[in-house]
């Protein structure tokens, strides 16, 4: 007998739902595979963003961040990652599983983090995951605290909301690498970030979810007042990847350029939470009477208050060099 399409429909979406970590697993081991081989040659072609692939991260950073440690062979084993979840999709866990590194994960969710603590990575490897919501007063106390001082081999900061300041208050440790995620609707002309608040939270600071965190601008001037290059940014334009001066020489003669890139991500909600898949330039007409500052001059600004956020290269084209 032929079911009604009502259960059938409703079966194909269990279906769905229910392989799809499977199918995503699958997915990410074939594209490793395929893609580790040839990783160490191919940023050598265009940009950082060639050596790409995902292995645990979400948009390719598992990639570049094994180049740049192929390119920085004496680099300290350790590494700090903020903003972790439950850790099964982050920028780390690969140096993890893949070459043991010692590391310290931080997530403001007792639930992450108890989830993490229960995982067989708990035991298997030099793992510390503390809960706590991270900001510039208690930062260098909870990393520090964990046991880590001094220099580290990659710095990840993805807190959606709190990025550039937390960045700028971390001096307990001296990482070699620094990833930082940047808030591409903010453009690529001004250094911004959203104003320093303890108890920032993304959605409530604007619905839409796309008020959040910093400029690239404003965390390269950031990266070079604390001393980093920037070298480049992932394809999705969500991530930028800084090497410390003193052994940035060695990648900026890997790469033919240092390329950064505009976001096509559409993950603007409305008021009531749900995704309307807002693009382009109507993300940032959205959001573009709220509070920013300037990190350069300190003075408060709004994207509304700006003659233009987009530089032409970024309005033209998926990539821009500089």
């Amino acid at each position: 007998m032929r079911l009604p399409s009502y259960f059938r429909n409703k079966f194909q979406r269990y279906l769905t739902n229910a392989t799809a970590p499977l199918q995503k697993l699958a997915e990410r081991q074939l594209l490793l595979q395929v893609l580790v081989n040839s990783n160490s040659a191919s940023p050598n072609q265009f940009g950082l963003y060639c050596a790409e692939f995902c292995a645990f991260s979400q948009w390719g950073e598992d990639g570049i961040i094994d180049w740049l440690v192929k390119c920085l062979p004496e680099i300290p084993e350790s590494f700090v990652e903020f903003g972790v979840e439950d850790y099964r999709e982050s920028n780390t866990r690969l140096l993890l599983q893949q070459r043991n590194w010692r590391g310290v994960i931080i997530d403001g969710s007792s639930y992450h983090i108890d989830n993490i603590r229960n995982q067989d990575i708990y035991w298997r490897y030099d793992l510390t995951a503390l809960h706590a919501f991270i900001d510039r007063e208690n930062i260098n106390s909870l990393v520090g605290d964990a046991g880590l001082q001094g220099a580290i081999g990659l710095l990840s900061v993805d807190i959606d909301g709190n990025d550039y300041w937390v960045w700028e208050a971390l001096e307990v440790v001296s990482p070699v690498i620094v990833v930082c995620e940047y808030n591409a609707v903010f453009g690529d002309i001004h250094p911004l970030s959203v104003p320093y608040d303890p108890l920032f939270e993304r959605t409530a600071a604007h619905h839409s979810n796309l008020c959040f965190g910093a400029s690239l601008p404003a965390l390269i001037g950031l990266g070079r007042r604390k001393g980093y290059t920037f070298v480049g940014t992932n394809s999705n334009g969500c991530n930028a990847f800084f090497v410390r001066d003193d052994q940035a020489k060695s990648v900026l003669g890997a790469l033919s350029s240092i390329v950064s890139f505009p976001s096509r991500l559409r993950e603007s909600r409305d008021v009531k939470g749900c995704t309307i898949f807002t693009s382009g330039l109507d993300r940032s007409r959205t959001i573009q009477n709220l509070p920013l500052l300037n990190t350069e001059t300190s003075v408060s600004t709004s994207l509304a208050g700006l003659p233009e956020i987009y530089s032409p290269e970024w309005k033209a084209s998926r990539r821009a060099s500089t």
